[in-house]
């Protein structure tokens, strides 16, 4: 994801949102911010009372992403609050984010099994994130942000082991695109996150 650096955590909470409450279901959520040096020119930190809507936005993406693939019963009655800094951008923060957090997230779940939060892994599957667009006709997959800056297409896809989508998001920057080249993105984002996955193997193995 070119030289992207997000940094992800994820911490336990006792209990759930009050609308959740003696439900005997967890629940998973996350919180996006991009810091004032990973742009340039600099990116200004909200201010007290205003909303930063683009990463309301994806921290919703990031929550439901990994929400799709979390059993809650499983879960009990406990939070898990993944964090998402980005200290570097260069495209692709929003799906480097989401698969950031579910290594933090498959992180949580092993230390939440040893301290007998849980008794069972709430992880159904696993879930990736990766950008795929057109260029001059031409797929491209994993765009860094000079890709993504005179791409004609951009998308952004999340997917399950399984092959099935939680999240596609695309958009026509320049030209309208046809059904065939939509398929053609897929298929490529399709190869591309399981690629991503080969990526959690080695690094849930450390």
């Amino acid at each position: 994801m070119g030289n992207t650096k997000v940094l992800c955590t994820a911490s336990w909470e006792p209990g759930v949102p009050a609308w959740r409450k003696d439900s005997g279901m967890g629940w998973v959520t996350a919180e996006y911010s991009m810091l004032p040096g990973s742009t340039a020119p600099r990116k200004s930190r909200p201010r007290s009372g205003h909303t930063d809507s683009r990463g309301l936005e994806i921290q919703r993406l990031i929550g439901r992403t990994l929400r799709a693939v979390v059993d809650y019963e499983k879960l009990r009655e406990n939070t898990i609050v993944l964090d998402c800094d980005v200290i570097q951008a260069d495209g692709g923060t929003r799906t480097a984010a989401i698969n950031g957090s579910f290594i933090a997230l498959s992180d949580a779940v092993r230390y939440g099994l040893k301290k007998k939060f849980i008794t069972q892994n709430p992880i159904t599957q696993r879930v990736a994130a990766v950008s795929v667009g057109l260029i001059k006709g031409n797929t491209v997959l994993d765009l860094d942000y000079n890709l993504d800056s005179i791409a004609d297409v951009d998308m952004n896809i999340a997917m399950t082991e399984s092959g099935r989508f939680v999240e596609v998001q695309g958009s026509a920057e320049k030209t309208p695109f046809s059904g065939e080249q939509l398929e053609q993105l897929l298929n490529l984002a399709r190869r591309g996150i399981k690629q991503i996955f080969k990526v959690y193997d080695k690094a849930l193995r450390r």
